[in-house]
């Protein structure tokens, strides 16, 4: 694997806590990675490695419940992105028009967690991006648990925007007004041990891109892990490590950016099936999206003179529910 196919690290503490030259410097590597391969891990981030380690935790009970009780919060409709998804009962591909067979994972969908009321939550063009969360009774603690997370990787996702104008050269502060009520999730992905041999084409969670701005992934290093596709085609592993966060852009940058800027292409492969129990995985993936009514379009500062977008303006909302339903329409 060369260098550049490589998946980089980047410290943060710098932006965080150091001179403008810090933070210049830290933006640009930021930039040279989104331009590459569209994936960084970061260090420095400020947060406790026991918030991360105490949530899988609290993730690892529920997904040892017997079924019978994890289907009690099950997800009350498709359009609805809340509460519990069984075994393969979603298809990531789809979102890119592949017909490969479902994932092979069950999870839970967390959404805002401190939304104030008002019309902008009920309209109708709010549709069901603010839709209360639906909480299991046990393992105790689970709701202040996943609420506590949210809450920081929420904030970790508004520094890092912030990271982004920087490198992207806009005024600070740019994206605030698109993000000021966002409907941003937090997902709880359990992959289980694969004791049957999975179908043809079938993946722990087939190649698909995230739709928002970015994604903070914390995961265990269980055999059997995500792969992000570089530029020069090739599928490269990305390393979990105790204490980092993985970060990935999604559809959002793509397209604000006129392709500048990489929503990767990512996978998470089977394991080898000499693994056994270990191959079982946890992973917890923040997806940072928009405000449903933020106008998604090549900005004018990413757009050489005369050059053309390369995407049709639309609302985030409208990106969102297109690509979501699309994973689920085809189970």
């Amino acid at each position: 694997m060369t260098a550049a196919a490589r998946v980089p690290r980047i410290d943060l503490a710098p932006y965080r806590q150091g001179s403008a030259q810090d933070r210049a410097d830290v933006a640009a590597q930021v930039d040279t990675a989104c331009r590459d391969i569209g994936f960084f891990t970061i260090t420095g981030h400020g947060l406790p490695d026991t918030m991360m380690s105490d949530t899988m935790a609290t993730a690892d009970a529920f997904f040892r419940l017997p079924t019978s009780e994890k289907l009690k919060i099950r997800q009350p409709a498709k359009d609805i992105s809340r509460g519990y998804t069984p075994l393969a009962a979603e298809q990531l591909s789809a979102g890119l028009g592949d017909s490969a067979p479902p994932d092979l994972k069950e999870l839970i969908d967390i959404g805002p967690v401190d939304v104030p009321g008002g019309d902008y939550y009920t309209c109708a063009a709010a549709g069901n991006h603010f839709h209360p969360n639906i909480w299991p009774e046990t393992p105790t603690g689970f709701r202040p648990t996943m609420e506590a997370y949210y809450r920081a990787m929420n904030g970790l996702a508004d520094t890092l925007m912030d990271v982004f104008a920087l490198a992207l050269d806009l005024p600070d502060g740019f994206f605030t007004d698109k993000l000021d009520r966002n409907m941003s999730a937090l997902r709880l992905i359990c992959y289980p041990e694969q004791i049957a041999a999975p179908e043809d084409g079938q993946l722990r969670s087939g190649a698909h891109t995230d739709y928002g701005t970015l994604t903070i992934l914390a995961a265990d290093a269980a055999p059997g892990g995500l792969q992000a596709r570089h530029r020069s085609a090739t599928w490269v592993d990305v390393p979990i490590v105790q204490g980092e966060f993985v970060v990935n852009i999604g559809d959002a940058m793509q397209i604000w950016t006129n392709d500048i800027w990489i929503s990767t292409l990512h996978r998470v492969v089977n394991p080898d099936r000499q693994d056994g129990p270990r191959a079982r995985r946890l992973s917890m993936p923040f997806f940072h999206q928009p405000n449903y009514d933020a106008i998604i379009s090549p900005l004018a500062s990413c757009l050489a003179p005369g050059e053309t977008p390369k995407a049709s303006q639309i609302t985030f909302g409208d990106h969102w529910m297109s690509k979501w339903m699309a994973s689920r329409d085809q189970l």
